[in-house]
């Protein structure tokens, strides 16, 4: 065993260590990270959702066997690079898919299957809920989910002890403490930015709504206690250390950090929860989050409002459709190689041709583009189809045809950011890039500046996602000094060290890219008739 090895046996032997797990739609990931934040061990479980009823959801089984063989995989990580068994850790933290509904009775028995955030069943609450409140809830929003089982008349609604998330599940059952972070709680319920607590006067709204129905609760009672990033939220009990580990070597007492859902734990790993910065997630789907510096000033059903982990407050837009149509036609030009007997490296033939998008007009020589496999709620579409279209005199070449295509990657999000960029005058420094848009180096992260015209950064070493931005969160709690924020503390002790490749808006890319968006508004009609006319 090498010197750094066995100074980071001796670091787990003591407990200087701090463990975050999230729990992912596919994946359960468990990052432990010794004194300087990196990563030094880590374990993971595969799971999926099923559609039961109609419903889509992960069973409890599913939801424990999950966890402990994640956490299984971890000791065996540990024990296998280190030759020491995991027997303590200095904090602890869970996140997961944030939304969805768990309820359950005085006894904590669970009322109904888990609704997940993936269900829309829920499009008559989110609706009256937003009219009443005045502000967007979304279907996927864990009152919306409440409301709608009480409009629906649900037996189990007048039995409800206690409406959770799944974060929160795994923190009352571990640590016997009812309580959300503030991130996690923004997709439960509005948060009052003064406070860090519910809106109290929507509270009372939702309260009035239900009256007539006679439940014997309220729903201040009924849902978890708020916390605010740096608090403790109880400790590793020794039920809980069971439940986690069932081989009985983990000890409780462990102190927990408020769990936290995954869009706070993105902001987290990405150094993104400072106001004016923002982080845009870009694979199968893309959105954006971005740190406001006061609310905004209307309801727009585009815009979902949360928090940081910190509690400020955030706008997310969340577009359905990014790369895979770009990777169909990527996979399509592998053919045509491959049909003359040459084979191609995957990496080096994505690498050559978003490279070549460079070479191309900033305005895509008036070519057009859409992305949409499934429907988009930005530009108004229930379902999608993947489109290209030209006029004759168009500038039809390899590098505009990539262009095109990497460009209407970010129609949709651009036409949500306007209303924060245009409308509402939000001024932002830069935007963290990360996810599979921006793998090969400057392509993307270039389109994107002159996209949204606002600086792009893209951190040139990579952190474990969200299991390693709670285990941040987990790690501000333990060491955290008197008045130090969560901004300060990912800045100067975590980040610091971390070189980022930033990448300045060319104003011909943002006059070529204004150029492009008018176009993909005004084509918008083409879309509509290929939707109703391709079934």
């Amino acid at each position: 065993m090498s010197a750094t090895q066995e100074n980071l046996a001796e670091i787990i032997r003591e407990g200087k260590t701090v463990l975050g797990i999230e729990f992912g739609s596919t994946r359960i990931k468990a990052v432990l990270i010794g004194e300087d934040h990196e990563p030094i061990a880590s374990g993971s479980h595969d799971w999926e959702n099923r559609l039961e009823n109609h419903i889509w959801t992960y069973s409890l089984e599913d939801i424990w066997s999950g966890l402990q063989g994640c956490y299984a995989d971890l000791a065996r990580d540990v024990k296998a690079r280190y030759g020491v068994p995991l027997e303590t850790v200095g904090a602890l933290g869970f996140s997961g898919m944030m939304h969805g509904y768990m309820a359950f009775d005085e006894e904590g028995t669970l009322l109904v299957p888990f609704r997940t955030w993936r269900n829309t069943i829920t499009a008559e609450a989110s609706e009256k809920l937003t009219e009443e409140f005045h502000f967007h809830i979304p279907q996927r929003w864990t009152v919306a989910h409440l409301y709608q089982a009480i409009l629906n008349g649900e037996e189990h609604v007048s039995r409800i002890a206690f409406v959770t998330t799944l974060a929160g599940y795994i923190q009352w059952k571990l640590s016997g403490e009812k309580v959300v972070g503030v991130g996690e709680a923004s997709g439960m319920f509005p948060i009052d930015m003064a406070t860090g607590q519910y809106q109290e006067q929507m509270l009372e709204k939702f309260d009035a709504l239900i009256a007539d129905r006679n439940l014997g609760w309220k729903i201040r009672d009924v849902f978890p206690s708020v916390m605010t990033a740096g608090e403790q939220a109880g400790v590793l009990t020794p039920e809980g250390a069971r439940l986690l580990d069932p081989s009985g070597v983990l000890r409780p007492g462990i102190p927990m950090c408020p769990p936290e859902g995954d869009a706070g734990t993105g902001m987290t790993a990405t150094n993104s929860v400072a106001r004016r910065t923002g982080n845009v997630s870009a694979g199968t789907s893309i959105f954006a989050m971005v740190v406001l510096e006061k609310e905004l000033s209307e309801v727009y059903p585009e815009i979902d409002l949360v928090t940081t982990p910190a509690g400020d407050p955030v706008a997310m837009v969340h577009c359905n459709n990014c790369t895979s149509d770009l990777n169909a036609w990527v996979n399509l030009f592998r053919e045509v190689v491959e049909s003359f007997g040459i084979e191609v490296d995957q990496n080096r033939l994505f690498s050559t041709l978003y490279h070549k998008a460079l070479e191309g007009d900033p305005d895509c020589g008036g070519l057009l583009a859409y992305n949409y496999y499934s429907g988009e709620h930005i530009t108004g579409f229930e379902e999608g189809r993947p489109l290209f279209v030209r006029t004759p005199d168009a500038g039809f070449n390899l590098a505009n045809f990539m262009r095109v295509h990497l460009n209407t990657t970010l129609g949709a999000l651009r036409t949500g950011m306007n209303i924060l960029l245009k409308k509402e005058n939000v001024e932002l420094d830069r935007i963290q890039g990360h996810g599979g848009l921006f793998k090969t180096a400057g392509v993307a992260q270039k389109l994107m500046a002159g996209a949204l015209n606002v600086p792009v950064s893209v951190m040139t070493t990579a952190g474990e996602g969200g299991a390693w931005g709670i285990a941040l969160l987990a790690a501000y709690m333990l060491r955290r000094q008197p008045g130090e924020t969560l901004d300060s503390y990912l800045k100067n002790r975590v980040f610091g060290g971390q070189t980022e490749s930033v990448m300045e808006p060319d104003p011909k890319d943002v006059e070529g890219f204004d150029a492009f968006l008018q176009r993909y508004t005004d084509g918008l009609a083409i879309e509509r008739v290929a939707v109703d006319c391709l079934r």
